[in-house]
């Protein structure tokens, strides 16, 4: 009997342990439960927020990084634009009076846990327009309008504009790596950047052209010239391609708009179409809320995936976000990458982000699995990274 008795103890105290630990096994299996089906925002404000202790942040710390986020306003960019030609050279396109300050989100999982500013207002977003329209030549490979990325653009746009020996060897590849080469004039824009009139402050030296693939350059002219290539095979406005495969689908608002420049339009089978830019260095260009570029970057952390339905293949999503080019920095199909850590040394180098000029900023972490949406902010994007990557406890 007593040992009996010594064994019904033990096995009591047994279970009032079991008992004890079970608030901190059950909060766990909550965690991995939110984490396993990957959470997606309703349409509009229906978007969760979650206190960050939920997700795995040290609260203070990720509080001390919004603070600290807040104090840097851009002094790049002066709030009415005034000056956009002086840097950039002769506008074609229409610029806001103004822009919002200094704002951003943090998502964790798909779920708010930080927002600061104005957030909702759409702002120019400069050259994060790039891998939107990244997005778009995926979209045309997905569905067969491109049967190779490598395959030259001439073989599918006859226009004149890939006629020259020099253009005919550009591949679609050469466009989204920057390294096209692409020699002409467009929208009033030469290739070359020469005079200050055009470029202002980014006029460049003239130079001799090398062979398409061989050389980087951070080239507008010819991104623009990309932009124009796809609109010539969807034979229909790029915004409404984006509209209708991308941002609908996400529930994106109905605020953002691709404004064309004022001369930037062509004639295809009978229909005056707007050609839209990869940037707003000559006004124009993608004009978007914090929230919508959220949603956008999401998409991509989700690979391609929203909710139910595929929208951009994995295998495009893959290649453009972490392959870089074999000439050039660390850059993908018109994204920035982190693979040599040099980017952002504090963050992890499978990293990404679609940067653009007065510090426009959608970076994500697949490995944390978040996403971080600055604007108009003044420096690298690696200060507020690290300050939010020091918050996370798990």
């Amino acid at each position: 009997m007593f040992p009996k008795f010594i064994l019904s103890l033990a096995l009591a105290a047994s279970l009032f342990s079991c008992q004890q630990q079970a608030p901190a096994t059950s909060q766990t299996d909550i965690t991995r439960q939110q984490t396993a089906k990957p959470y997606y925002p309703g349409k509009g404000e229906q978007w969760e927020r979650r206190r960050p202790e939920e997700l795995g942040f040290d609260g203070g710390k990720l509080q001390e990084a919004v603070a600290w986020a807040k104090t840097q306003e851009t002094t790049q960019m002066p709030r009415d634009f005034s000056t956009q030609e002086e840097i950039f050279g002769k506008l074609l396109g229409p610029i806001p009076s103004d822009r919002a300050s200094t704002n951003g989100i943090i998502l964790k999982n798909g779920y708010i846990v930080a927002e600061w500013g104005d957030t909702k207002r759409p702002d120019p977003t400069y050259s994060v327009a790039k891998s939107f329209l990244s997005t778009i030549l995926g979209l045309t490979l997905d569905r067969g309008l491109i049967e190779d990325v490598h395959d030259p653009v001439a073989r599918y746009v006859q226009d004149g504009g890939y006629a020259s020996e020099q253009n005919r060897q550009i591949t679609w590849e050469h466009h989204a790596r920057q390294t096209s080469e692409w020699e002409g004039e467009l929208w009033g824009k030469k290739h070359d950047f020469v005079g200050t009139e055009a470029f202002g402050k980014g006029e460049r030296k003239p130079r001799q052209l090398q062979q398409p693939g061989t050389f980087y350059e951070y080239n507008d002219v010819r991104i623009n010239r990309f932009a124009l290539s796809l609109l010539r095979l969807w034979e229909k406005p790029l915004a409404q391609v984006l509209e209708e495969k991308i941002m609908d689908p996400i529930g994106a608002s109905a605020t953002w708009r691709w404004v064309p420049y004022q001369n930037a339009y062509v004639d295809i089978k009978g229909k005056r179409m707007p050609s839209v830019s990869g940037g707003t260095r000559w006004g124009g260009g993608l004009w978007i809320s914090t929230r919508d570029e959220a949603r956008f970057g999401y998409l991509f952390l989700r690979k391609g995936r929203w909710e139910n339905k595929q929208l951009i293949s994995e295998k495009w999503v893959h290649a453009a976000t972490t392959q870089r080019g074999a000439v050039g920095p660390d850059y993908g199909y018109l994204w920035w990458l982190n693979t040599e850590g040099k980017a952002w040394p504090d963050a992890p180098t499978t990293s990404y982000a679609a940067l653009g000029a007065g510090q426009n900023t959608i970076w994500l972490d697949p490995e944390h699995d978040l996403v971080i949406v600055w604007r108009w902010h003044n420096g690298n994007p690696n200060e507020l990274i690290k300050r939010v990557l020091a918050a996370v406890k798990d």
